[in-house]
């Protein structure tokens, strides 16, 4: 197996949340590929106050123990899987807020994003992510995943087993994960021997 590290971050911490099967079905699917190790973050498992850091996260300069060790956990990986909700056209403020907490720890790895929702299934905050990964340097692949809460769940809260075309899609943005992710340790290898 690659040494490859990609994490799944499930965005949502709302109780009764769907995010978490969603992520579970994400990260099942990815370990069985053998081309990287896939392990799942999940914002719930993280006491992330609102943004409560005196200095800008781009000087990386945490002084709170709960940004040292989220900023820690980002560290340790080459790429992510986003899994988001949907909140009002756009991604939770959860994720938003976490993301918002640090700055290096992103910079120059790369993306996939899987998301969910009403009539779109999630497409304007996964477009929404995309502006907010740019900014942090993280490359986000193209081929997105997209669910329906109105026809991919049942009663809207139990995650049904995704169509073919699901699984075809998520396959895609692996492989394009995957790749992006191996290129850009180049990238961090070459900028650290800059500095």
């Amino acid at each position: 197996m690659s040494d490859l590290r990609i994490g799944v971050i499930v965005g949502s911490t709302r109780p009764g949340r769907v995010g978490k099967q969603v992520a579970d079905w994400v990260l099942d699917r990815a370990s069985a590929r053998g081309d990287a190790r896939y392990e799942l973050i999940d914002l719930a498992d993280f006491t992330l106050p609102h943004l409560d850091e005196a200095n800008s996260p781009i000087l990386g300069l945490y002084e709170k123990e709960h940004t040292k060790k989220w900023a820690a956990t980002i560290a340790r990986y080459d790429g992510y899987v986003f899994v988001t909700p949907e909140y009002n056209r756009s991604i939770p403020g959860t994720l938003k807020n976490a993301i918002d907490f640090l700055y290096a720890e992103w910079n120059d790895k790369a993306a996939g994003i899987v998301s969910y929702g009403g009539a779109v299934s999630g497409a304007r905050a996964a477009e929404h992510l995309r502006l907010i990964l740019a900014e942090l340097q993280v490359a986000d692949v193209r081929q997105p995943v997209l669910f329906s809460t109105i026809t991919d769940f049942e009663d809207y809260t139990v995650f049904k087993e995704p169509a073919a075309y699901h699984v075809a899609a998520l396959e895609v943005q692996l492989d394009q994960l995957v790749a992006w992710a191996t290129a850009l340790r180049s990238v961090r290898a070459g900028a650290a021997s800059a500095a």
